[in-house]
């Protein structure tokens, strides 16, 4: 009894997949072999039977394509500001998390001797001067006895080259000067531009060396989201598009495409890309990550039920269309984004006859029975 079962079971399987899978092939076997019978072909009328499939009718649209990324925010700037020369702190410290203007003072340092350094290049100053007011009466002298024959050429020539020295002691001096001016203003290291402490500043009484940090200044306002985009899509972006974004806590912005790199990571081969987002109230951190779209171009597409959707026999995604004739061919397409109401597609003539039920049941050059969706008459 159960050899029976097994036996009537096979033979429905080998009837479903004849059916289904070997359509065409059993087509052609049986019209050969009714023609094997009836070599003359009289007497004998096969009816033609047609699959039935639901199709509906579309007309190309145009829409708006947009690219979606993985990136991350990123501060504007950020800096380590450092010491330019040595010398211990004297402030007391601001803390991390802190506001800090442009120019507000950071870390001040002790001055030592060197208002000393100050005055003394300011007094090298008036004596060369001095000097130099000496070496112009000097030559003014040696010039009207040189005039009047008391005096010979070599002696105005040696005041002449005293002045010249005078002159250049006086711009030594006032070098000195500046110099040491522009060490006491080293004493002072201020921020360079707006923004929030990252770190603490120098604690008081910290020895500070020519390039020790006094403390890190980020700008959040505003703020960038970057991004990587692939070489194929590169072209789709262009500075100036809208662009959004979603951050893993939830909280969506906008902003516009400030940046496209015109050279690409050479591991990766991708280009960066910069929006600039308004953060007024900071809620946006430094590295967070991020779900970028940013708008491109639009295209003409057809938005179709996601059901549509076939693979031809090497695995190219497309939809069954029916030509003149109520012919059914495949017809490959381009994947543009899902929507709830369905997908759109591009790819397509303007307008198109496509199967939405029973594609999988057609071949290539297959004549089919149409009948159109209720709502697409």
């Amino acid at each position: 009894m159960r050899f029976f079962s097994l036996l009537t079971a096979t033979l429905v399987v080998v009837f479903l997949y004849a059916l289904v899978l070997e359509r065409d092939s059993l087509r052609a076997w049986a019209s050969g072999a009714a023609a094997e019978e009836n070599p003359e072909g009289e007497g004998i009328a096969l009816p033609e039977q047609l699959v039935a499939v639901v199709a509906v009718k579309s007309q190309a649209r145009s829409v708006e394509n947009a690219l979606l990324l993985r990136g991350e925010t990123e501060a504007s700037r950020q800096v380590v500001v450092s010491s330019e020369t040595s010398s211990r702190v004297v402030s007391e410290p601001i803390r991390k998390g802190a506001f800090v203007e442009a120019g507000q003072l950071l870390c001040e340092l002790d001055p030592g001797t060197r208002p000393s350094a100050v005055a003394e290049a300011r007094a090298r100053v008036s004596e060369a001067q001095a000097n130099e007011v000496a070496a112009r009466i000097d030559i003014n002298a040696a010039e009207r006895l040189g005039e009047g024959g008391y005096a010979s050429e070599t002696r105005v020539a040696t005041a002449r080259a005293a002045q010249e020295a005078a002159l250049a002691g006086v711009q030594a001096a006032e070098a000195g000067v500046a110099a040491a001016e522009k060490e006491i203003e080293r004493l002072s290291i201020r921020a360079p531009f707006a923004g929030l402490l990252e770190s603490d500043t120098a604690e008081l009484g910290a020895l500070m060396q020519p390039g020790t940090p006094c403390a890190t200044v980020i700008q959040l306002d505003p703020v960038k989201l970057v991004g990587f985009v692939p070489e194929t899509q590169v072209s789709d972006i262009t500075v100036g598009a809208l662009a959004g974004a979603r951050l893993t806590s939830g909280h969506e912005v906008s902003g516009a495409v400030t940046f496209l790199s015109r050279s690409s990571d050479p591991q990766t081969r991708t280009f960066r890309v910069e929006i600039e987002i308004p953060n007024p109230d900071f809620s946006i951190l430094d590295g967070q990550t991020a779900e970028i779209l940013i708008a491109s171009s639009g295209s003409d597409a057809h938005l179709l039920p996601g059901s549509a959707l076939t693979l031809s026999n090497d695995g190219t995604l497309g939809v069954r269309i029916v030509g003149e004739g109520d012919i059914a061919n495949f017809a490959p397409v381009d994947y543009i984004r899902d929507t709830p109401e369905g997908v759109w597609l591009s790819g397509l003539p303007d307008e198109v006859i496509v199967i939405t039920e029973g594609q999988e049941y057609v071949g290539n050059g297959e004549k089919v029975e149409v009948h159109f969706a209720e709502n697409n008459q």
